[in-house]
């Protein structure tokens, strides 16, 4: 209920900004007519609030969701993440909008971060207390809160300055905020495999004092956020009013640099991360990893 209840404000937040045209993607403006000034604004507040409530009434309607597909997305976000976005024709032309109208995708995503920070409470041996501040902040904050920060940004920018340019026998296009949205998810799947449950299963190997468990941490790392990138260029390339995304690219050559800078100062992402979650057990170096040097007196008067 509770997750429920703060997608539905997301999408109340989303329902005034998502600046979609109503009319099909290769519709004919009539020049001169009053409508051409209407579809230049690209906003229909009646029918993206229609495509909202349905969205909210499916929240609650699981046999209608389609897990199947959502399924076969995140199989295909892992092989063949250009095989995801083929379907946003298919929504554009059948349903009149490019992002999804199937929360499906949404809810497994959410049910995969509670079962992973399900483990990470076995594993670090967590209170019920602590796995809710982790299990809050990893949905809530990290996937959804972060996420609706970045797809603002980006739908701000594809607006403002990627689109090209009207003609007068096409409707103008805009990126809608909820597109946007999907987007991150989409590219949040693979960084969540990758973080949440690969780095899970080297956990042994990448807590160790070694410098190639530092290499192995930042690789991860490395491979998890270029692929966040890589999925969000696929994302919005493939709006074909977008130009110059390979903008959303470029900072690939920043998490490189970052990425050599911390093997170089043999810097472990995932032991500062983990330390930032309050993540600690008994069977790795997390509590002595940085803790400093004391005098073997003061540890012989503390023991007295």
């Amino acid at each position: 209920f509770f997750l429920s209840s703060f997608f539905f404000v997301m999408m109340r937040f989303m329902s005034g900004k998502d600046g979609v045209s109503s009319a099909p993607l290769h519709s004919v403006v009539r020049v001169g007519s009053s409508q051409r000034g209407s579809n230049k604004r690209g906003y229909n507040n009646n029918g993206n609030r229609q495509k909202k409530n349905k969205f909210l009434l499916r929240l609650f309607q699981f046999k209608q969701m389609d897990f199947d597909m959502a399924l076969n997305q995140m199989l295909n976000l892992l092989i063949s993440p250009t095989k995801v976005y083929r379907t946003v024709y298919y929504h554009k032309n059948t349903k009149n909008q490019w992002a999804r109208d199937d929360p499906a995708f949404l809810v497994l995503l959410a049910v995969f971060l509670t079962v992973s920070s399900v483990l990470y409470m076995l594993i670090f041996g967590l209170s019920f207390m602590s796995f809710l501040k982790f299990w809050f902040w990893v949905v809530f904050v990290d996937c959804i809160g972060v996420g609706m920060i970045i797809a603002t940004t980006l739908w701000f920018v594809s607006n403002t300055f990627l689109r090209t340019k009207p003609t007068a026998h096409f409707v103008e296009q805009s990126v809608e905020l909820a597109y946007a949205f999907d987007v991150h998810c989409n590219a949040f799947f693979p960084l969540f495999v990758i973080l949440h449950i690969l780095q899970l299963l080297l956990l042994k190997a990448i807590t160790q004092k070694w410098f190639l468990s530092a290499v192995l941490s930042d690789t991860l790392w490395l491979f998890a956020v270029t692929y966040y990138l890589y999925i969000t260029f696929l994302g919005y390339s493939a709006l074909p009013f977008l130009k110059n995304t390979n903008v959303f690219l470029y900072p690939v050559a920043v998490v490189v640099f970052l990425f050599v800078l911390a093997v170089v100062m043999q810097w472990n992402v995932s032991l500062t991360v983990f330390e930032l979650y309050g993540l600690v057990h008994d069977n790795t170096v997390l509590q002595q990893q940085h803790l400093p040097a004391t005098h073997p007196s003061s540890n012989a008067a503390n023991t007295v």
